[in-house]
């Protein structure tokens, strides 16, 4: 057997492969390309194409795709056989440097908002350099951007690597008036933290709402849940174990270093969590990620849940984002550093993220929502829907010194008045963690935690990349047009940052009412559903953020929006439906039934043994009839709601519609299916429970 470190990477068309098989004046351009983000020429390319073609036709792969990341959040793929006709009947596998930097799948009914119409199909991929091809299932995956015949982006790669360009750029601008003459590149890392529930397959099946939905929309909790807290960290099932090995293997050969796995705190609940890579290859393998989880999850007669909340009343699942910015040189630019150069530094790139989540926090809340998102963030498991930072006691003190010019003193220095020549190393770990907080600084990182776990952590990205890089584009216009010192030049615009910004920073517990009226009273925004985010993409300070830095155009921002209400009021509409139908053809039938067979045994009991007290029968009916009645109404009404909502055709009316009018009336329903089922004979209620679903794996 194959040890870890042979197999990793061993499906990947690497550094390595590459430097194997390619002359080494292509592959030092390719290294330049995936470096510096510059083109390939096609010369060059039809080289690459070539060797890779060899190499993935020696390891079994037969056909090829452009794989890319559309607008469902998904990913998708063609596949195109490597073989052409040739003479005598035969054929030879080909496939040229222009197979490998553009195809042309149909992109009429992909998401588009408006961009294309549906007779419109021409859509073009591009390859994405910077991101290694690799191998799956005889495949050959090359890694691409989506866009349409007019140039618009369709997908959520083409976005992500033009904010890393925009971000790289002020980075650059920056670091050379620090003097930094050796980096030639900046790059945001990322490392996602991937949270999912296993259920056993067979117990899922019989759950339609979770088939349709992903989501549970009736049950109520059993007896046992999280409160003994004995799943987390605890020792992993024997069956679980087997799936977790499976996922590692198969992740390992594909490059992506899964690194961590664990319990998490509901019952039937994992963590998987890769190793730090730049952001857009971290963005391609947790979309690798969650596709081999739930694939090999079917393997193990397991179904891998990535829904936000599958459960009521237990924990939902997220997707820490821990975002960082990393030189070429290997310096982490978010790392205090042991000299003054590196103090400064790190102080000034502090503030750019301060200002940046302060400016654009509509932006970053709207990066995670979603109809699913939106039934766990606030709850007592998530960071609240409001955008604020933790940076710990300790930073925060030091900034609190920097702002107003007084005497700071840290653990592990004498005070000293402030001034950012001066300023004294931080202790790596100088803070706790603040598990309520939506996005923190965890010592040379910030963790956004908001971030739901059936999310592509490319729009998150895309918003912290282009947000920063509009920070230091200010600070960068500032001292490169100063004329006095630059030392005193930048501390005044620290403090200036810290004084205007402050406000987003706060350590204390995100789950207190107290915090929603503090937070209201400093002027945060509180944007609890995805209706109330989504207006932000519209809004002129965010069009002109990401015009400036060329990430979105106004028209693609504006198909955006329309997407993002169009994809929630499907969800919506799609959950109601299926909540109906579940009340209408099984849970009302089978309520009624149970109640018949209850009378009759009540009769009978009367009838043959005079005077025998029949009260648990009769007061049972008479409560299970009275819920039938009032669920038999929640349903029309929903149903009635429904149809009203299907004559509505603008985006925003029937998403306001689908929050304020069909959600509640799901909740209504819900409530009285749940106390029905806590009534009715568990051999007689027609789905699996609870505890039949939270604890079916062994």
């Amino acid at each position: 057997m194959n040890s870890a470190a042979e197999i990793f990477g061993s499906m990947v068309f690497n550094e390595s492969v590459m430097q194997a098989r390619l002359p080494q004046e292509v592959f030092e351009r390719v290294c330049h390309v995936m470096n510096e983000g510059k083109r390939l020429s096609r010369e060059h390319a039809a080289i690459v194409a070539e060797a890779m073609k060899n190499w993935a036709v020696e390891k079994g792969a037969t056909h090829f795709t452009h794989w890319f990341q559309p607008m469902t959040g998904m990913t998708a793929e063609k596949h195109d056989s490597f073989l052409s006709p040739a003479e005598g009947g035969k054929a030879i596998a080909e496939f040229s440097g222009k197979e490998l930097i553009q195809g042309e799948p149909d992109a009429s009914s992909f998401p588009s908002g408006g961009l294309r119409a549906t007779f419109e199909a021409r859509g073009y991929t591009a390859w994405d350099p910077t991101s290694y091809a690799f191998i799956k299932d005889g495949v050959l995956y090359i890694p691409t951007a989506f866009c349409s015949y007019g140039g618009h982006a369709l997908d959520k790669k083409t976005p992500l690597l033009r904010s890393m360009e925009a971000l790289n750029r002020q980075c650059m601008r920056i670091l050379k008036l620090f003097g930094n003459d050796s980096a030639a590149s900046v790059k945001a890392t990322a490392g996602a933290e991937q949270e999912y529930f296993l259920i056993d397959r067979e117990v899922y099946s019989r759950r339609r709402d979770l088939i349709y939905t992903g989501r549970t929309l009736t049950g109520c909790n059993p007896p046992k849940g999280q409160e003994l807290s004995d799943h987390y960290f605890g020792t992993i099932k024997p069956r679980v174990a087997a799936f977790m090995r499976e996922v590692d293997e198969e992740l390992w050969k594909l490059g992506v270093p899964a690194k961590t796995e664990h319990n998490e705190t509901a019952p039937a609940q994992h963590e998987l969590a890769a190793v730090y890579s730049t952001v857009n290859i971290a963005a391609d393998h947790n979309q690798l990620i969650m596709e081999l989880l739930q694939k090999i999850a079917k393997k193990h007669d397991m179904v891998c849940l990535l829904h936000e909340k599958p459960f009521e009343g237990i924990n939902g699942s997220g997707k820490h984002n821990n975002w960082s910015l990393m030189t070429d040189t290997g310096v982490n630019l978010l790392e205090p550093g042991e000299t003054p150069y590196e103090n400064a530094q790190f102080l000034l790139f502090l503030c750019a993220v301060i200002q940046a989540v302060d400016d654009f926090q509509d932006m970053l809340r709207l990066s995670v929502a979603s109809a699913s998102n939106d039934h766990r963030l606030g709850g007592l498991e998530a960071p609240p829907a409001i955008i604020s930072i933790f940076v710990g006691d300790e930073l925060e003190k030091l900034l609190t010194a920097i702002e107003k010019d007084e005497l700071y003193s840290s653990r592990e220095t004498e005070q000293m008045r402030i001034g950012v020549h001066v300023l004294p190393k931080f202790p790596k770990d100088m803070t706790d963690r603040n598990r309520t907080s939506p996005f923190a600084f965890t010592g040379n990182k910030f963790e956004f935690r908001m971030p739901g776990s059936a999310l592509s952590i490319s729009g998150p990205n895309v918003v912290l990349n282009t947000a920063v890089a509009e920070s230091l584009r200010q600070y960068a216009d500032e001292l490169e047009q100063t004329g006095e010192d630059f030392e005193a030049a930048l501390h005044r615009l620290i403090r200036r940052v810290i004084r205007e910004h402050k406000r987003i920073l706060f350590n204390g517990n995100g789950y207190t009412e107290e915090w929603v009226q503090e937070a209201a009273a400093r002027g945060l925004l509180n944007l609890p559903t995805t209706p109330d985010a989504v207006p932000a993409y519209l809004a002129e300070k965010n069009v002109s953020l990401f015009t400036r830095h060329q990430v979105f155009t106004r028209e693609e921002l504006s198909a955006r929006h329309d997407m993002k209400l169009d994809l929630y009021n499907k969800v919506i509409h799609i959950e109601a439906a299926t909540m109906i139908s579940m009340l209408r053809k099984d849970i009302l039938p089978a309520v009624s039934r149970f109640s018949g067979t209850l009378a009759e045994n009540g009769s009978r009991k009367a009838s043959f043994c005079p005077g025998a007290d029949t009260s648990y029968e009769s007061s049972t009916v008479m409560r299970l009839s009275s819920l039938l009645t009032d669920a038999a109404n929640a349903t029309q009404i929903l149903e009635n709601d429904l149809a009203v909502s299907d004559r509505l055709s603008e985006v925003t009316e029937l998403a306001v519609f689908c929050r304020d009018r069909i959600l509640p009336d799901m909740n209504t329903l819900r409530a009285l299916a749940d106390t029905m089922e806590t009534i009715t004979d568990k051999e007689a209620w027609p789905y699996p429970s609870y505890g039949d679903l939270l604890f079916s794996v062994n």
